[in-house]
């Protein structure tokens, strides 16, 4: 049996933008860094353009310089989709309110909940807290009073509050007629998992 020719792609691995976050995370300037592997601050700027590509011992020098693991600049990024209208219903005690988790269920770095508020609608009647470092409410339509500990605060469309996950506090759509919606934004995810 005969092997069977393959034909490359051709398609080239693009890694520039990778080794440029590399090295910018690593607080390198493109001049010291390609000094510290011997390559040109040219070549280098034209590698992280993806406009020319590294030999594999120029490219083991740079991963160890930057003190990053060679296959991670080759691996697919985690991209997760949850579209609105299948996203799973949670509900955070609050009523009068319809809450979706726009997260999958295992990201544990931050959560992201969008909640559909009718006129009246409560987090509850007393104050609470969520187990997270940072809370942020963004209200996308209509206004909702946060209520915390120590004052009121009236969002409307377009504005966002930040706080602490520690800091006691509800919210209440204090509209009559108007329907409020609003994104939560938790970090660290206060819950994860498959259930």
């Amino acid at each position: 049996m005969r092997p069977v020719p393959v034909e490359p792609t051709h398609d080239g691995v693009r890694i520039g933008a990778r080794l440029r976050a590399a090295r910018k995370g690593a607080g390198y300037t493109l001049e010291q860094l390609a000094s510290a592997v011997g390559l040109t601050k040219g070549f280098l700027s034209r590698v992280e353009r993806d406009e020319t590509s590294l030999s594999v011992a120029s490219l083991i020098a740079l991963c160890e310089v930057m003190s990053i693991d060679v296959g991670s600049l080759f691996n697919a990024p985690e991209v997760a989709l949850v579209r609105r209208d299948t996203a799973p219903a949670i509900n955070l005690g609050g009523t009068g309110v319809r809450e979706a988790l726009m997260t999958p269920r295992g990201q544990s770095r931050v959560q992201l909940v969008h909640t559909t508020a009718e006129p009246g609608a409560t987090g509850g009647s007393e104050l609470y807290t969520i187990n997270c470092e940072i809370e942020v409410l963004y209200v996308l339509k209509g206004s909702v009073d946060l209520l915390l500990a120590d004052r009121q605060q009236r969002l409307t469309a377009g504005d966002a509050l930040t706080f602490p996950g520690g800091e006691p506090h509800t919210w209440v759509n204090s509209s009559s007629s108007r329907v409020a919606e609003m994104v939560w934004v938790l970090a660290p995810a206060p819950w994860s998992g498959s259930s």
